[in-house]
C-alpha cells in the first residue's frame, strides 16, 4: 500500500531557471516523472533529463505567444483532484495526478523598475499560468505539495523519504504559496493604481481606500524599546535599493537593538543629506553632532566636539569610505554601539576587529529617499504620509531682514537647516562652519528647545559668535531671537508664517541678525 506521501509526477514551470536542473536531477533520482511547460522543458531536454512537455500530455500547443501553456483541463484536473471522489473521471479523461508543483513567476517587481518599458512590455510580464498553479496546488494541499521558495526544496525531498511530510508541513507550504500569490498581485495592484492616478494627473495613488503592506522578517531582537517588551526586524519584501538600514550588512558586533536600529535609521537618514565627507552622530533619536568637511576624521572629530557627553553610547554614521585612522581614532575616543559607511577600507576592518562587540554595518551606495512613504502606528489605526522630502533651493527662500546673508552664513544656513529635518520638534540647530554647536530637540516650547542649546553650548565652553541658527518650525513669540542674540547668533533660518512675523523680523533687525525664510517646515514627532 502506498503511503500519504508516496510522489509519482511533479510538475515545474519556473520563470527564474537558476536551480531547475538540480530540482530536477533530484526528482529523477526519487523515480519521479516530470512534467514541464516549453523553456523548462528545453534546458532540461537539452541536460538528458527524461521530462514531458505538457503540451504533449494534453495534446494542445502552446498558443498565442507562450501565454497559454498549462490552462488545460487535464492539468487543472490534476493538481484539484480528491483521491477517492474523482478517479472516475481521471481514468474517464485519461487525467494524470500531479503530487508536487514547483513554480516561480514571471520577475513583474524587476521589470516594472526598468525605466526604459513602456506599459505594454511590462503588462506582458504578468504571469496568469503560475499562479493559477500555485493556488489550485495551496487549495488541494492535502494532495498537493506546493514548492515556490526554492529553500524548501531540500526539506521537503528529505520529509518525503523519511515519510515525515505530514499534513502540517504541506499546510505550511500552501500558507507560504498563498502568501506569495497575494504578495504578488499587490505589486501588481500598486502599479496599476500608480498608473491610473498618473493619467489622470492625480498623486492621491499614495492613499487608495485600502492600504496593505508585506514585509518579512530579518531578525527577532532580543528586546523591544525596553527589556520586558518582545521585538522583531520586518523589512519590505523585494528591496532593490541598497543604502538603508533594511539592507545593510552586518559584519561585526552584537545583535542589533531595536534602539540600534531606530537611532542607525536616523544617522544614516541624515547623512544622505550631504554629498562632502560628512559624520553624524545620534543618540536616543537625535543628531548630537553633525559635521561636513573635506576628510571624514575632520567630519568625526568635528561631530563628536560639538557634544562629547551625548555621543558617549551613540550611532556613527558616514557617507564615505572608513579609513584605518578615522576607525583608529572613533576607538580610542568614545565607546560606539553602532557604526554605519557605505564602505570599509581593510585596514579599517582589521583595525574594528579589536572591539568585537561595535556593531558594524556596510550598507552600500547612499541614495535620499524621494518618493515613498512614512508610516506610524497609533491604537488602532496607521498614519501614513510621504517622506519629507524636499531639495533645498536657496533661491526660494525669502531674505526678509534689513542685512542679508553673506556666503558663509548662506551655506551654514543650508547645513543648519538639512540637519534640522532630523531632529525632534520642537527643534534648534546651531551651526558654524558646517558643524552643528548646539542642538536643542523635542522641548514643548520653542523657547526652551533655544534655551537647551544656548546651555549646551555654554557647557562645551563653544563660540557661538558668528553662527547661524535654524528652527523647524516659526517662532510664535520674539523671545528666541533675543535668546539666540544673547549667544552671538547672526543668521537665523526658519520657516516663516506665525501672525507674529513681523514682530519676531523687528526682533531681529534689532540685533543686527539676518532673518530667511523657507517657507517650509520640518516637524518631526
Amino acid at each position: 500500500m502506498q503511503s500519504d506521501n508516496f510522489i509519482k509526477n511533479a510538475l515545474i514551470s519556473v520563470s527564474d531557471k537558476k536551480n531547475v536542473l538540480e530540482i530536477a536531477k533530484i526528482l529523477i533520482k526519487n523515480k519521479i516523472n516530470l512534467f514541464s511547460t516549453g523553456g523548462t522543458a528545453e534546458i532540461l531536454k537539452k541536460n538528458n533529463i527524461l521530462v514531458t512537455e505538457i503540451s504533449d500530455y494534453t495534446n494542445f500547443p502552446e498558443i498565442m505567444d507562450g501565454r497559454i501553456k498549462t490552462l488545460h483541463p487535464k492539468i487543472m484536473g490534476g493538481i484539484l483532484r480528491r483521491k477517492n471522489q474523482d478517479k472516475e473521471v481521471m481514468e474517464l479523461y485519461n487525467i494524470c495526478p500531479i503530487d508536487m508543483v514547483i513554480v516561480n513567476f514571471y520577475p513583474f517587481e524587476k521589470i516594472k523598475n526598468i525605466k526604459t518599458n513602456d506599459i505594454d512590455d511590462i503588462i506582458n510580464n504578468i504571469d496568469i499560468g503560475g499562479p493559477t498553479l500555485v493556488r489550485a496546488s495551496a487549495k488541494n494541499y492535502k494532495n498537493v505539495i506546493v514548492i515556490v521558495d526554492y529553500s524548501d526544496f531540500h526539506p521537503t525531498i528529505n520529509s518525503i523519504n523519511n515519510n515525515t511530510m505530514n499534513i502540517e508541513k504541506r499546510f505550511n507550504l500552501a500558507s507560504k504559496a498563498f502568501e506569495y500569490t497575494s504578495s504578488y498581485e499587490k505589486i501588481i495592484s500598486r502599479y496599476f493604481i500608480k498608473k491610473n492616478a498618473l493619467h489622470k494627473n492625480n498623486e492621491n495613488y499614495l492613499f487608495p481606500n485600502e492600504i496593505k503592506f508585506s514585509f518579512i522578517k530579518k531578525q527577532d531582537l532580543r528586546y523591544g524599546e525596553n527589556h520586558h517588551q518582545k521585538a522583531s526586524f520586518y523589512i519590505e519584501k523585494n528591496i532593490f535599493k541598497s543604502g538603508t538600514v533594511s539592507t545593510a550588512h552586518q559584519i561585526q558586533g552584537k545583535t542589533l537593538s531595536y534602539n540600534n536600529i531606530l537611532d542607525s535609521d536616523t544617522a544614516l537618514e541624515c547623512v544622505k543629506e550631504f554629498n562632502r565627507p560628512a559624520c553624524v552622530i545620534v543618540k536616543h533619536g537625535n543628531p548630537c553632532g553633525v559635521a561636513v568637511s573635506n576628510y571624514i576624521l575632520e567630519s568625526y572629530l568635528s561631530a563628536y566636539n560639538a557634544d562629547p557627553i551625548s555621543a558617549f553610547g551613540g550611532v556613527i554614521a558616514f557617507n564615505k569610505t572608513l579609513d584605518e585612522k578615522t576607525a583608529q581614532t572613533i576607538i580610542n575616543q568614545q565607546f560606539i554601539e553602532v557604526i554605519l559607511v557605505p564602505e570599509i577600507s581593510d585596514l579599517a576592518l582589521k583595525t574594528l576587529e579589536k572591539k568585537k562587540n561595535i556593531r558594524l554595518l556596510i550598507t552600500g551606495k547612499l541614495e535620499k529617499n524621494k518618493i515613498g512613504l512614512d508610516l506610524k502606528k497609533i491604537s488602532n489605526g496607521l498614519l501614513v504620509q510621504e517622506y519629507d522630502f524636499c531639495d533645498v533651493d536657496y533661491r526660494l527662500w525669502n531674505f526678509v531682514t534689513k542685512r542679508i546673508p553673506t556666503k558663509k552664513e548662506l551655506k551654514d544656513s543650508i547645513f543648519s537647516w538639512r540637519v534640522s529635518k532630523f531632529v525632534k520638534s520642537n527643534a534648534i540647530v546651531y551651526g558654524r562652519n558646517e558643524v552643528t554647536l548646539g542642538i536643542g530637540a523635542g522641548q514643548m516650547s520653542r523657547i526652551y528647545s533655544t534655551k537647551l542649546a544656548n546651555m549646551k553650548v555654554k557647557d562645551q565652553g563653544l563660540n557661538v559668535i558668528g553662527a547661524t541658527m535654524a528652527s523647524d518650525a516659526f517662532f510664535p513669540f520674539r523671545d528666541g531671537i533675543d535668546s539666540a542674540a544673547s549667544v552671538g547668533i547672526t543668521c537665523i533660518i526658519q520657516p516663516g508664517g506665525s501672525i507674529r512675523d513681523e514682530e519676531v523680523i523687528q526682533a531681529a533687525n534689532e540685533h543686527n541678525i539676518t532673518m530667511i525664510f523657507t517657507n517650509k517646515r520640518h516637524f518631526k514627532h
